[in-house]
């Protein structure tokens, strides 16, 4: 649950952000998605992963991460195309207050696994419970 400030390069013609794997973003980047024309009052996510890591960036508009460890809950708003926040495993999220504009940008350090997504809060708190007592 980490914020990334991006370096912005440009000139007089605009800007830009270049972000490479591993130096930029702390894994390697097997897959990347975009969410956009999320409709009013909808909240995405409701998920956790056992293995993934992830960065989001909301490259247009806003929208506001609410983010979960099982103990505390907290929200961050991403408005700024030059900010990224980092995910790791077992946390808890939901996506809310998408601007009309928005564009959440998505890099994740694991290709599409259905196996490594708890879907489900209780079932995400039991998770939680029994990798504390492995440890």
């Amino acid at each position: 649950m980490t914020p990334f400030n991006f370096k912005i390069k440009g000139d007089s013609r605009g800007s830009l952000i270049a972000l490479e794997a591993q130096k930029d973003i702390p894994f390697e980047i097997k897959r990347i998605y975009y969410i956009f024309d999320t409709k009013v009052g909808i909240v995405r996510g409701y998920h956790a992963h056992k293995t993934l890591q992830q960065v989001l960036i909301c490259v247009s508009g806003s929208c506001t991460i609410v983010l979960d460890d099982g103990k505390e809950r907290s929200e961050v708003l991403l408005e700024k195309p030059d900010v990224g926040l980092y995910i790791g495993p077992g946390i808890w999220r939901e996506m809310k207050n998408f601007s009309h504009d928005a564009v959440l940008l998505v890099l994740a350090s694991e290709y599409y696994d259905e196996n490594d997504y708890i879907r489900e809060y209780d079932t995400f708190k039991r998770y939680l419970d029994s990798s504390k007592q492995g440890s």
